[in-house]
């Protein structure tokens, strides 16, 4: 219990920089929401897809390389130059490229995008992948706070440009009848990339002490050894954000009619930052917990520790659904109304997000035995699901289809990952109680359901939902250390 109170606290760390910065940008959405339409947030939706798509492809699995060489070997210099190289020459040749087609790319990706959207993208993935490898020399250094401050000045300025793009600016223009620098009376969506770019360069800029360590003495041998390992991590990144955006972009593709794609898209992308907590939480636990497995990886007791470490990663995902679901009449106030139609898909993604995070805590076994490659396997069967399924089920559902199948996908990833993972690294996972535990939250989440669609009272609705939410984690606090004490009573 001791490990896991560490990396509980390591989380908290990692977690405060992560959901402190992202949950107030978080709140940008009922901002947003309210200044533009559907058919305006559905092309930011559809672009930030892109965004979150190539990063994986330009960091190339580059960060889990340097935390799995830097144990394996005590050169962590070489290894971290060698990795931040190849980072930065692929970012700049990708870089200069989308600026040169820029036009070309507008009109083929059918988002409503002009080249000048493209070219602030491109510079938006070139400097955030550049930035992943710094950020993860300060995670295998332990500088938590470093780490923390960086991130939260980047996600400061991007909130604040926010608003003054969308807020400020407007409300001055209209009582003073004057306008203010970058301001228009037509707001136009590229504000939004042109904040992330700004936060996205003072990360840089902050992060050069680290950019400017790197050595540029080649070891050909050592790069060719990283590329062997990264390469499938890479694929199944690449897999992973197929599965995580895919739908966003097939939606705009398969729906005939451009202006209905595009009002989906934006119902769905809104819809989706509904599950941010759960999001939230998974994000802070893979900072802390990708370092922690790798350095108890030569740990006697790790296979039980994982276990452990597996089961209050579920009971705190279970928590985080249950109170996002019998709270949904608050959480519903961060979207513009013409957007709560598509309130049905949040349990949907909610669910898928809890399987995604599961897969995170699978996914140690391939890492820990260097067979990242059936890792590859695993997100390439899910990424070939999520294609099949997106192309069947958006023509006739919509966003409700995406929904669906990024659950589904999910849910195959993780199956599959936990029959491979104890075929190779076997880990006495706690199954039986992940679906005892599950049952519980979805009977639970059902009466809260029933009982609260007939209060009128917000304070009475909200003290049900609340109240059963409590009563699901008194139950788990008593079960597991119930399970404690007869442990230590063998």
């Amino acid at each position: 219990m001791s490990t896991i109170k560490k990396l509980a606290g390591q989380t908290a760390i990692y977690g405060l920089s992560t959901i402190v910065g992202r949950f107030l940008n978080y709140l940008l959405v009922p901002i947003q929401t309210r200044v533009f339409n559907l058919v305006q947030f559905g092309t930011i939706t559809g672009l930030y897809a892109y965004i979150t798509f190539l990063n994986v492809l330009l960091t190339h699995g580059m960060e889990t390389t340097f935390f799995r060489f830097a144990e394996k070997h005590n050169h962590e210099q070489s290894i971290y130059s060698t990795a931040m190289r190849s980072v930065l020459f692929f970012s700049l040749l990708f870089g200069c490229c989308t600026f040169l087609f820029a036009s070309q790319i507008a009109e083929l990706i059918h988002m409503g995008a002009t080249a000048y959207y493209i070219k602030i993208v491109a510079v938006i993935i070139a400097l955030d992948a550049i930035c992943a490898v710094p950020f993860a020399l300060l995670r295998k250094e332990n500088k938590a706070l470093r780490f923390a401050l960086i991130k939260n000045a980047g996600i400061a300025v991007t909130i604040f440009l926010n608003v003054y793009f969308l807020l400020i600016g407007p409300y001055w223009i209209q009582e003073n009848q004057r306008l203010l620098p970058f301001i228009s009376n037509d707001i136009d969506p590229s504000v939004i990339l042109i904040a992330n770019l700004c936060g996205s360069l003072l990360t840089f800029v902050l992060l050069i002490p680290e950019i400017i360590a790197i050595r540029f003495k080649r070891n050909r041998a050592l790069y060719q050894e990283m590329l062997e390992y990264a390469i499938p991590i890479m694929f199944i990144g690449f897999a992973g954000m197929i599965n995580e955006t895919l739908d966003r972009i097939m939606l705009v593709q398969l729906i005939p009619d451009q202006s209905t794609a595009l009002r989906m898209n934006g119902i769905y992308g809104a819809n989706y930052k509904l599950s941010i907590v759960m999001t939230l939480f998974i994000q802070a636990f893979k900072y802390a917990a990708e370092p922690f497995f790798f350095k108890h990886g030569k740990n006697s007791s790790k296979t039980q520790i994982y276990a452990d470490v597996m089961q209050v990663f579920i009971l705190v995902c279970l928590s985080i659904f249950l109170m996002v679901m019998l709270n949904m009449r608050l959480f519903e106030q961060f979207m513009g109304t013409e957007f709560r139609e598509g309130l049905i898909i949040v349990p949907i993604l909610l669910w898928a997000n809890i399987f995604l995070g599961i897969y995170y805590n699978l996914s140690i076994w391939y890492k820990l035995t260097d067979q990242t490659s059936k890792g590859a396997y695993i997100a390439i069967a899910g990424a070939i699901i999520t294609v099949i399924l997106n192309y069947m089920l958006i023509p006739i559902l919509g966003y409700y289809g995406a929904a669906l199948s990024t659950s589904i996908c999910y849910g195959t990833m993780m199956v599959l990952g936990y029959a491979m993972g104890q075929k190779y690294y076997p880990i006495p996972y706690k199954v039986a109680s992940f679906f005892g535990y599950s049952i519980l939250a979805l009977l639970l989440y059902g009466i809260g359901y029933y009982l609260q669609s007939s209060l009128t009272q917000n304070h009475t609705y909200y003290l049900v939902g609340n109240g059963l939410l409590v009563l699901f984690i008194l139950i788990a606090v008593v079960i597991e250390k119930s399970k404690t004490r007869l442990h230590a009573a063998d």
